[in-house]
């Protein structure tokens, strides 16, 4: 029998929780009962702890009454992980990972394996909304923007909420074959593999800077005018700049070259369309500057891992 435990504190989100531990669950129905899961959760205080969404939960064990060591141990994400550091945790973690097989997080749990200490020198993914907060608070990690979930060696870490069902159809693929998971898959109603990466959800172009600059000018002036073709020369004679030197410039203040932001702007302008009306796909095109569908099909498929009528099939 496997050991599964999930440390709870507060302000966690319920499913983060829920959706990884009733995987395991489900997995029983469909195994001898000596290869079963026995699902634990670990809570930061006696009593009730508190959900993000106002539900009251009770641990299984104190964690200071929790054994060190389990074949996989879990951290949810919420706001309690990414805005505390709470240290009797910290201190707890640092000292039940190394006595556990395996260890992982769900969403921005991956905040509390940083600030313990436990991303260093791995692969790692959290939700979308916060990788470049993840990439900034731990260094020493590598994260992975666009992974649903990402396993390296004994580490398994997912994108934001209901990812966290999909790590776990991993872990039970992992200990007892593929036929096992897609059986609990199909109970949830859920795929095995999800078509295209975190990167469907996200927007591809950061928000322009509210502050006027000759870089933000030329940036506002695209947006308006996608559906016309934009050249580097183009772009930097909008700034008044030489084409190398507003390369140069535009890459400091975006995170971007002018390029990647023009392909990600039409990119999301695409996703919008798609999203808000019934265009026909050559319209769509038009509209956000690919000139042909075939370009969009492309660039969908290469940045988003769908094609456009995928998109529009799911998130319309």
């Amino acid at each position: 029998m496997k050991t599964v435990a999930m440390v709870l504190f507060p302000d966690f989100l319920l499913l983060d929780m829920a959706g990884p531990m009733e995987v395991f669950s489900i997995a029983n129905r469909y195994l001898p009962s000596a290869e079963r899961y026995e699902l634990s959760t670990i809570g930061t205080e006696h009593g009730a702890l508190r959900a993000s969404n106002g539900v009251s939960v009770h641990a299984d064990l104190h964690i200071d009454q929790a054994d060190h060591g389990y074949d996989l141990l879990l951290i949810p994400g919420g706001p309690g992980a990414y805005n505390e550091k709470p240290p009797q945790l910290l201190a707890w973690l640092k000292d039940a990972v190394p006595r556990s097989k395996r260890y992982g997080s769900i969403c921005t749990g991956a905040f509390v394996l940083g600030h313990a200490g436990l991303l260093d020198g791995y692969r790692v993914t959290t939700h979308w909304h916060y990788t470049e907060r993840l990439i900034k608070g731990f260094p020493g990690a590598t994260v992975e923007t666009d992974q649903i979930y990402v396993q390296d060696r004994n580490l398994i870490t997912s994108g934001g909420v209901t990812a966290g069902i999909d790590l776990a159809l991993a872990v039970v693929a992992e200990d007892h074959g593929k036929k096992v998971a897609q059986d609990v898959a199909k109970v949830l109603l859920v795929v095995m593999k999800r078509q295209g990466g975190q990167a469907q959800f996200s927007p591809l172009m950061a928000t322009v800077a509210p502050h006027e600059t000759p870089v933000t000018r030329v940036q506002n002036h695209v947006l308006e005018h996608l559906d016309k073709a934009f050249t580097i020369e183009c772009m930097a004679g909008l700034a008044n700049m030489s084409a190398r030197h507003f390369s140069r410039v535009f890459a400091r203040e975006v995170s971007m070259t002018p390029m990647e932001f023009l392909q990600s702007a039409r990119i999301d302008c695409a996703r919008n369309l798609l999203e808000t009306s019934d265009l026909p796909l050559k319209t769509v095109a038009f509209k956000s500057g690919f000139g042909s569908v075939r370009h969009m099909r492309f660039l969908f498929s290469e940045k988003l891992g769908l094609t456009p009528s995928q998109y529009r099939e799911q998130f319309s």
